[in-house]
C-alpha cells in the first residue's frame, strides 16, 4: 500500500543517492502567469524516473536481489533501473522499445545493463520483460504501476514543499502515471487544497480516456514525439490514484510540446525531451487556467535525441510565429523579386530560402511562384509583412 511513511522513507533512502533539483522562476513562458520549472531534467540519468527504480530495488531481498531484475521502457525508466542495479551489485536486463532513441539504448547499456530490443511500443516490450521473469526468475521492476515506484516518484513533492511551500498548483507529465501518482498523492496528504494538472501528449491519452470513461482502456496506438509518455493503457494503481488525486488532464499536440521545447531553450537554456516538455506547453497554450495561481510545472527529463532535435526546433519556430512561409504569385518580369525582397526587409523579416519557378499549365503565361521561408518575430510581425506585400499588389497564395 502506498502511504505517506513510505514516500518518506523513499526520499531517506535517496537522500544521498539523487540529486534535489532545484526550481526555477520562469516568468517569460506564458504572460500573466506566476510559473516555476521543477529540473527534472537535470536529475542524475537525465530524468526523475531514477527516484522510484532505486528505491524499489533497495526494498528488494537479498535472494530477490541475487536472482537479479528485469524492466521494460522507452529509455528513462531503463536507465533508472541500470544506474541502480550497477549501485546495488544486481544483474539487470532492460527490455526497449526497437524504436527507442539510440541515445537512451546507449546510455542504458553503458550503466552496465544487458539490453533486449523488442518490435513494437512500449507495450509489447511490457509483455517481453514477463516473459524474462516466468522464465529467468528475475524480479520485474515496473516503470508506474508499483507501491514503491510511486512512493519514489512522490518524493520530488517532499522537495516542493519545501522550496514552494506556498505553491497553488503542479502540472505533470502523464503517461502510465507513476509520477503523477505519487506527486499528487504526497502533496494533496500535505496539503489538498493544492491543484494537480496531468498532461499527456494528444496521441497517447490513455489515462484521460479512462478517467473519463470510469474504467481503464487501452489505446489502439500511440503516436507521439513525446516518446517517454507514449503509454497505451494506464496502471490499475496509477488509475485509481489518479481517479481520486488528480483534479484535470489535458492533452498538448507534438506542435505545441515542440514550441515549449524551443521556449525552454531559448529562454532558459534547459533541454528537456518531448514528455519533459509537456506540463509548460500546457501552460503556454491555455490548457490549464493559471490566473491567479502559483503554479509549478514539472520537467520530468532531459534525454532528447539529438538527431531529432532539430526537426523539433523547426516545428517549434513555426507554431511561435519565429518562422513563416509565404507562397507568391508574381509577374514574370525584372525586379519583382527586387520589390519583394525590399518590402520584407523593411519589416524587419529576414529571408531564410528562396524557391523560384515558373508557372503551371492552366496558369498565367506571364507569371511565376516564388516560395519564401522567412524569420520572424511572432505571429503578429508575419501579418505585418503579408499585409505590406498585398498593399504593394502582390498576391500571396
Amino acid at each position: 500500500m502506498l502511504t505517506l511513511d513510505s514516500v518518506y522513507k523513499a526520499s531517506y533512502v535517496l537522500k544521498n543517492v539523487i540529486r534535489k533539483t532545484d526550481v526555477i522562476y520562469a516568468p517569460k513562458l506564458k504572460k500573466g502567469a506566476e510559473l516555476y520549472l521543477k529540473t527534472e531534467n537535470l536529475q542524475i540519468t537525465g530524468s526523475f524516473k531514477v527516484r522510484g527504480a532505486y528505491y524499489k530495488m533497495s526494498q528488494l531481498s537479498d535472494e530477490e536481489k541475487k536472482r537479479g531484475v528485469v524492466a521494460c521502457s522507452a529509455g528513462n525508466h531503463a536507465q533508472g533501473v541500470a544506474l541502480a542495479a550497477r549501485e546495488n551489485g544486481i544483474k539487470a536486463v532492460i527490455c526497449l522499445p526497437d524504436g527507442a532513441p539510440i541515445s537512451k539504448v546507449e546510455a542504458t547499456r553503458s550503466y552496465g545493463a544487458e539490453i533486449c530490443l523488442v518490435e513494437g511500443v512500449y507495450d509489447d516490450a511490457y509483455a517481453k520483460a514477463l516473459s524474462l521473469r516466468d522464465q529467468m526468475g528475475y524480479t520485474f521492476i515496473h516503470p508506474f504501476d508499483d507501491p514503491d515506484v510511486i512512493a519514489g516518484q512522490g518524493t520530488i513533492s517532499l522537495e516542493l514543499s519545501q522550496q514552494i511551500p506556498d505553491m497553488d498548483a503542479i502540472i505533470v507529465p502523464v503517461g502510465g502515471g507513476g509520477l503523477i501518482s505519487g506527486m499528487a498523492y504526497t502533496i494533496k496528504s500535505l496539503n489538498p487544497n493544492i491543484k494537480v494538472y496531468g498532461v499527456q501528449a494528444s496521441g497517447a491519452p490513455s489515462m484521460l480516456n479512462s478517467i473519463q470513461d470510469s474504467r481503464i482502456e487501452m489505446l489502439d496506438a500511440v503516436s507521439t514525439i513525446a516518446d517517454g509518455i507514449a503509454v497505451k493503457k494506464p496502471g490499475s494503481l496509477t488509475y485509481d490514484i489518479c481517479s481520486k488525486y488528480v483534479d484535470d488532464i489535458v492533452t498538448v499536440t507534438d506542435d505545441e510540446i515542440s514550441a515549449a521545447i524551443l521556449a525552454l531553450m531559448e529562454q532558459h537554456k534547459l533541454v528537456t525531451e518531448g514528455a519533459g516538455a509537456v506540463a509548460v506547453a500546457a501552460a503556454m497554450f491555455d490548457k490549464v487556467d493559471l490566473a491567479g495561481k502559483k503554479t509549478v510545472c514539472l520537467l520530468s527529463g532531459g534525454n532528447i535525441d539529438v538527431t531529432i532535435l532539430a526537426r523539433v526546433i523547426t516545428r517549434g519556430l513555426l507554431m511561435s510565429g519565429r518562422s513563416c512561409q509565404l507562397n507568391i504569385e508574381l509577374q514574370d518580369k525584372p525586379g519583382q523579386l527586387m520589390n519583394v525582397s525590399r518590402i520584407i526587409a523593411q519589416q524587419g523579416g529576414n529571408v531564410t530560402s528562396v524557391y523560384h519557378e515558373h508557372t503551371n499549365e492552366g496558369s498565367d503565361i506571364t507569371g511565376c511562384y516564388l516560395r519564401l521561408t522567412l524569420e520572424t518575430r511572432d505571429f503578429e510581425h508575419i501579418e505585418k509583412i503579408k499585409k505590406n506585400l498585398t498593399d504593394f499588389g502582390v498576391k500571396i497564395l
